[in-house]
Parts: C-alpha cells; structure tokens; sequence
C-alpha cells in the first residue's frame, strides 16, 4: 500500500472536521460526508467549517461528499466521526456499501445505551476483524485544526496494525500511539465524559479546586476499576486515552461535556446545550458497574442527576456520607 492513503471521514461536525484536517497534513486524499448541506458547502466552497470551528481556516484540499455511497467508494481508510449514538444507525448503512478490505476506525467516544456496547463492537462484521481500530486521547477540536501539537492513541486488535496506521496517520503536530487495547482505548474516552460531568458540577456549586481534584482522582478509580473489568488493560486507561483524556476534559471550558456540567450545577436550564457525549453514557456506565459489581458512586450518582432522581447538590451530600474506607478500595 502507498504512504497516501484515500481517506473517507464520515461526520462534519467539529471533530470529524478536524481529523480530515490532520489527516490532509499526513499527505492524505480526504473526503468529508455530511448531513448538512449547508456545512458541506461551507467546507468546500470557504474552507471554513462556521457552525462547528468558527473563524478557523481549515486546510487547502479538503473534498466533501453529501451521498454516503460516493463517499466511502474506493478509499482505504474509513474514520467513523458521527456522535456514538447514532453508530446503530450508521452501522446499518454501512453494511451494504464497505468492502471488507476496508479499514474502519470509530472516532466516537461513548456508549451505546440500548445496548451497552462501544463504538467498535456496534460495528463488528462491517469488515475483517483485525480493520476495526478505535481512536482516542486528549483532543480537542479546535486545537487540532489549527495544527497544534496534539497526541492520541490508536488501537486495533493487532500491535502491528496498530503501528502501521499510528505512523501513516501520523504528522509532526498530530501524534499518533499505538496499542492492542481497543476496550480499554474505548472505554477510558467513554467514562471519562461522565466523570467530567461530575467535575464541571462542581465547579458550578463552587466547592474548590480541592474538590475538583479530589473528583477526578477517585472517579479515575472507578473508570480503571470498571474498565478493567470489561477487559481493558491497566497500562491503556493510565495513558492517553484514559487518565490523559480525563485531565484534559475535566479541566477546561472548552469541554463540552464539563460545561454542560457547570450548568448542572449552578441548577442551569441545560435543554438546548451543545451535545455531551456524557449525558448518554451516563446512566448505562451506571448500569454496567452494577452489573459488573464494580463499585462506582460517582459515576451512578452523575447517571442519577441526569435522569432527574437526584440534583446536583443531593448527590454530593449523599457521596459526602459514604462510609470512610481505604483510598484503594
């Protein structure tokens, strides 16, 4: 296979936008699909993505593609950036038009919550096994489509695929690792969305930075102890794409998943906010903790704010009166 690769980047939100930009500084063929006409013109005919990266100039040779056929036509490389719940869907339209040859690698962070499920195992049986890879690690849009040094994690089931495509997806600003971890690549950008919610209330109802710390440090506790139980690799959820990912989400405003947070806790009407991945998780992350008997109150206590059972305030009282116990329990 040559160094340039065909690439197809399915999702024209701020993400999908801002991977086909580094993939075109890999020296790849990228092409963008899209629902909204709109957006699609906007990235041909301006360079410019206003809904999602506003005021960014995107980079030169970027094609867009509003019929999904044409799209993934030919190119060897899928990127699978459509918001995780709606990977059901996408699955079903995808089976009829990829090739098995194809490799798809799901940029999605987030759990099914019908079925439980991740990103990669919604798409099981698109193509051979050993083409689905997953990709993840602290990153935000914006600063990926300016170029800014940024570093991720790319999994596949095999140590070799993985290295293949961390060093053809690779440029100097954008940073590619390679691992043999999908479950936990997935996981740790999964559950680190919930726990930012929980981060970003806190920081809403004011309780301090000792607060905040003290959130993400046994909330990590728990997104390693769940992660682990579904099979995720310790080393994996301590790198990039789990405690990396989780500094970077739960420390900044440009979260959407933290501000959607704060909201929360200052007792903000939250309908009409920015999609956060978190709010879907949350209360099927819940689930499976319990159904893997994995002790998790701050990320069923967030799953209970969100489904209305309990406000942002009852659920720190409530994780307040918990038993004291040994810090590795």
């Amino acid at each position: 296979m040559s160094d340039k690769l065909i690439i197809s980047v399915l999702g024209a939100g701020a993400w999908g936008t801002a991977l086909a930009c580094a993939m075109a500084n890999s020296g790849h063929e990228v092409t963008i699909w899209g629902r909204n006409r709109k957006i699609l013109h906007d990235i041909g005919e301006n360079r410019m993505n206003s809904t999602y990266l506003d005021e960014i100039s995107l980079v030169n040779g970027l094609q867009v593609e509003g019929d999904l056929n044409k799209a993934v036509l030919g190119s060897n490389v899928i990127l699978l950036v459509t918001p995780a719940q709606s990977v059901p869907q996408m699955a079903e339209l995808l089976k009829e038009i990829v090739d098995p040859g194809q490799v798809i690698i799901v940029c999605a962070k987030g759990i099914d919550r019908q079925s439980g499920k991740t990103p990669a195992e919604l798409i099981t049986g698109l193509v051979e096994p050993d083409n689905i890879g997953a990709l993840s690690g602290p990153s935000f849009a914006v600063d990926v489509a300016r170029g800014l040094p940024t570093a991720v994690t790319i999994a596949f089931t095999q140590m070799a695929q993985a290295m293949k495509y961390a060093n053809l997806l690779s440029s100097d600003n954008f940073r590619i690792y390679a691992s043999d971890d999908i479950t936990g690549v997935e996981l740790g950008g999964a559950l680190k969305n919930v726990l930012a919610l929980a981060v970003g209330a806190a920081r809403g109802m004011e309780l301090g930075a000792s607060a905040e710390a003290a959130l993400i440090a046994r909330g990590f506790g728990e997104l390693r102890r769940l992660a682990e139980k579904m099979g995720g690799k310790p080393q994996t959820l301590s790198g990039l794409s789990g405690l990396g990912d989780l500094v970077l989400t739960a420390s900044s405003s440009q979260s959407r998943n933290f501000s959607y947070g704060v909201a929360l806790g200052r007792g903000e009407n939250v309908a009409g906010m920015p999609l956060a991945e978190g709010v879907f998780t949350a209360q099927i992350a819940g689930k499976l903790a319990l159904d893997y008997h994995v002790d998790a109150p701050i990320i069923q206590s967030v799953g209970e704010v969100i489904a209305n059972k309990l406000t942002a305030r009852d659920a720190v009282r409530q994780l307040l009166s918990r038993p004291l116990k040994a810090e590795n329990q």
